[in-house]
């Protein structure tokens, strides 16, 4: 599966708010199972201004973190984000991960996700293993729309390209 379908987001706005996280490294299933429940735990108990957030999360690939929330009832505030981002630091302690990772990029090939670093990125590319046309995950989708409709575009309008 290379799109990811967040369980129980359903009926969120298609202008839900998302954030997407990439891992430094996969995550073994225990450590999968570990995230998902804490991130279930975080997402019910999320408020902004104590209002509760309707909010999701997933891990997604072993390797991503999504967060959607669904602005409609109550909007994600500076401080409920910064709850997240505080939430995924711990997580990521507990797991010997860094969730913050900016420079792991992912593509895909062959009906699968390939990971790599920027100097890899940048050496595929070179040798032609990653074209114009080659599908990027484009970690900076905005919300649920975009999520569902944007989330591989082509390297050739990728953010991505900038970086080579």
């Amino acid at each position: 599966m290379l799109f990811p379908t967040i369980a129980g987001a359903e009926d969120f706005s298609p202008e839900s708010r998302v954030w997407v996280y990439t891992a430094s490294r996969p995550l073994e299933v225990a450590e999968v199972r570990t995230a998902q429940e804490a991130l279930n735990h975080f997402v019910r108990q999320w408020t902004a201004h104590n209002q509760a957030l309707k909010a999701v999360a997933e891990v997604f690939q072993n390797q991503f973190v999504i967060l959607m929330v669904d602005e409609s009832q109550a909007g994600a505030s500076g401080c409920s984000i910064d709850k997240s981002v505080h939430f995924l630091e711990t997580l990521g302690q507990r797991l010997h991960v860094d969730f913050f990772e900016r420079m792991r990029f992912a593509w895909a090939d062959g009906g699968t996700l390939h990971f790599s670093d920027r100097d890899t990125l940048r050496a595929r590319v070179g040798e032609s293993k990653i074209s114009d046309n080659t599908l990027m995950v484009n970690t900076l989708v905005q919300n649920k729309k975009e999520l569902q409709e944007k989330w591989l575009i082509p390297f050739s309008q990728s953010w991505h390209r900038r970086l080579i």
